[in-house]
């Protein structure tokens, strides 16, 4: 049995955090490959090592003298040495990283440097071996990852490797420059690593003990989810929800990994295990509420609208010509709704009611902006009757009036309308309805 461990920016922020997590990492002999971050915040006010980082090359960039703020971040490292008592340095690390920024080495180049000299200082803390990510993770020459080289490389690398620290959020382009996934790329580099040793579990560890139901900044002390599926975790990630990085899903999912999200803070936490399909039920009907603000509804009405072929083809193809995709997309007998992001669409929406009209010849238009767009989603909804219903009369008694709403087929998710001003009340009553009356 393998486990591929992850730790965050906060999880690696101080020599005591450090401590933490490796204390974690050798209470389970299953735990043989880490990916760290870099350094995040010690407290509110400090600054994660990454910003640093960037903002460091911009005085690269501007032609400005950068070796004082790197010599601060160098401080940070050196903290976390001295606190850990390891008979490690550094110095030839920053010298080699000052040569690479006087000779313009890159913005991917200088972020990545934190998780390359954290991963150092965890290898040493840890005894583990260190395999620098731009060794065994590639990208294309287009910048796009190359899983399938990734895999072999990695895979045959960690084979004879019995224990090691691979740092995340980098790898390297065939030309051997650095490239960086993404701002929280290191859960992609762990999911890709829990892929290529064919690890039993993957553990994200970071500073919440695992996936809240809803956002903590609008509903106080909410529940954890136990257990989430992949596709739960999708819907919920899209609407904007976060805990892990949404790419980092694919991987592991591909292979049928499960994930646990743990708090290196509260290790006796169970934390959320996103899974691929489980039996389990869930203690509440939904799994999880997240959403947006800022949607247009776009309104058209034509009389026999269902009876024409093409009709919406013609409608979406106004959009198209604008460069602009939609969200989601209700119909009636005569009548069909685009919702679209508002920021994106203001700066066109009178080309596109012209395309519209030019296109589908429709009776009328009508837009609505200031919208907002919440998904209820939970596997428990498919087996639960009433659930809309039960929707519906949380936010007419929080006197909410829904502009719209929308069940996908598979009966995993609903999707709710309402304006702007009321998205934190929908998201409270709901939450109310199908948790706090079943605590």
């Amino acid at each position: 049995m393998i486990k591929v461990v992850k730790f965050g920016g906060s999880s690696l922020a101080s020599a005591e955090q450090f401590a933490k997590a490796g204390k974690i990492i050798q209470a389970d002999k299953e735990r043989r490959y880490v990916v760290p971050s870099a350094p995040g915040k010690r407290n509110a006010k400090d600054t994660k090592v990454t910003d640093m980082l960037y903002a460091c090359y911009d005085l690269v960039e501007a032609g400005e003298d950068f070796r004082v703020p790197l010599m601060k971040i160098k401080d940070r490292y050196d903290t976390i040495i001295n606190g850990l008592n390891l008979r490690l340095s550094l110095e030839e690390e920053f010298q080699k990283i000052s040569e690479q920024f006087k000779c313009g080495a890159g913005q991917d180049y200088a972020a990545s440097r934190g998780e390359y000299l954290n991963g150092i200082v965890m290898a040493g803390f840890l005894g583990y071996e260190f395999v620098d990510a731009a060794e065994v993770i590639f990208f294309d020459e287009d910048g796009n990852f190359d899983a399938d080289r990734t895999n072999q490389v990695l895979a045959k690398r960690l084979s004879g490797i019995e224990r090691a620290v691979i740092p995340g959020f980098y790898g390297s382009a065939p030309d051997g420059t650095i490239r960086t996934f993404s701002r929280g790329g290191s859960d992609i580099t762990g999911s890709i690593v829990a892929r290529a040793v064919r690890a039993s579990c993957y553990e994200n560890w970071t500073d919440v003990s695992g996936f809240l139901i809803a956002d903590p900044r609008i509903i106080k002390d909410p529940q954890t989810i136990k257990t989430i599926t992949y596709r739960e975790l999708r819907e919920l990630s899209y609407m904007g929800a976060s805990v892990l990085h949404e790419d980092a899903v694919f991987p592991v999912r591909k292979a049928g990994i499960p994930i646990n999200i743990r708090n290196t803070n509260a290790p006796e936490d169970e934390g959320t295990w996103i899974v691929e399909s489980t039996c389990q039920q869930s203690k509440y009907t939904i799994t999880g509420i997240a959403g947006k603000k800022g949607f247009v509804s776009v309104s058209i009405d034509k009389d026999m609208m269902n009876a024409e072929v093409g009709f919406g083809r013609k409608v979406l193809s106004a959009f198209e010509e604008n460069e602009i995709s939609f969200e989601h997309m209700p119909s009636g007998i005569d009548t069909m709704t685009i919702f679209v992001h508002q920021p994106e669409f203001e700066g066109k929406e009178q080309a596109v009611i012209s395309a519209i009209h030019r296109l589908a010849q429709p009776d009328s238009i009508e837009l609505e902006g200031d919208l907002a767009l919440i998904a209820v989603v939970g596997r428990g909804m498919k087996s639960t009757r009433g659930t809309a219903g039960r929707i519906f009369s949380a936010l007419a008694h929080a006197n909410i009036n829904v502009k719209m709403i929308d069940q996908g087929s598979s009966e995993l998710n609903i999707i709710i309308g309402v304006s702007n001003a009321d998205f934190e009340n929908a998201i409270r009553a709901v939450y109310d309805i199908f948790v706090e009356t079943q605590i």
